[in-house]
């Protein structure tokens, strides 16, 4: 997946679907992104570029409870582009 402002109307786009809320704000977190699990909302350095952003909702997205009844078929199609993504990130880093 390309880093594009279009990309990452579509990652927040998924995110709204299935329940969450994405922010851009200023804040002290290390990972640059922070979940507050009992409202629901992603928040996310705002200082970052589309890159940065899409990077940590690559990171986000995977660990968010799902429900695929609720999403329609673009979304379902690029949070499977997500998930597979995931493994070979992983492989990357063991190599």
């Amino acid at each position: 997946m390309k880093y594009t402002r279009t990309n990452l109307k579509k990652l927040e786009d998924l995110c709204q679907q299935i329940g969450y809320k994405v922010r851009y704000e200023q804040g002290h977190f290390q990972s640059g992104y922070c979940r507050v699990e009992a409202r629901k909302i992603l928040i996310i350095n705002k200082f970052f570029d589309v890159e940065g952003r899409m990077n940590c909702l690559f990171e986000l997205i995977p660990i968010l409870p799902i429900d695929s009844s609720v999403i329609d078929e673009d979304a379902l199609k690029n949070y499977q582009k997500i998930i597979d993504l995931k493994p070979q990130e992983e492989e990357l880093t063991v190599s």
